[in-house]
């Protein structure tokens, strides 16, 4: 079964930081494009970052390009997901999933259910 745990959310001041782990649990994810979506109230569901299983495909939505980086490192069968420069509108309930497929991040199809995700809420 697929299982991802997200955490590393929390309260932050606009233009801080923080950085957000997915980490896997019964099942290596080394093969898998990993991929952060996000939740506002009101809103759909988004994705925003995904990586391929080779670290060298990465998508970013334009909402947080040049702001957010994805890793991953298989020794530890874990994703992060770094945010810097946040803004109020990042705000939002923020998970991660697996797909073979990078479109994932787009088409949000995913391997699994979707875990409790891990809130973060920018606010001075």
């Amino acid at each position: 079964q697929v299982q991802l745990v997200e955490s590393g959310g929390g309260l932050v001041q606009p233009g801080g930081s923080l950085r957000l782990s997915c980490a896997a649990s019964g099942f290596n994810l080394d093969y898998l494009v990993i991929g952060w979506f996000r939740q506002a109230p009101g809103r759909e569901r988004e994705g925003i970052s995904c990586i391929g299983s080779s670290d060298v495909d990465t998508y970013y939505a334009d909402s947080v390009k040049g702001r957010f980086t994805i890793s991953r490192d298989n020794d530890k069968n874990t994703v992060y997901l770094q945010m810097n420069s946040l803004k109020p509108e990042d705000t939002a309930v923020y998970y991660c999933a697996a797909s073979p497929h990078l479109s994932m991040c787009i088409n949000k199809v995913v391997v699994g259910s979707w875990g409790q995700g891990t809130q973060v809420t920018v606010s001075s």
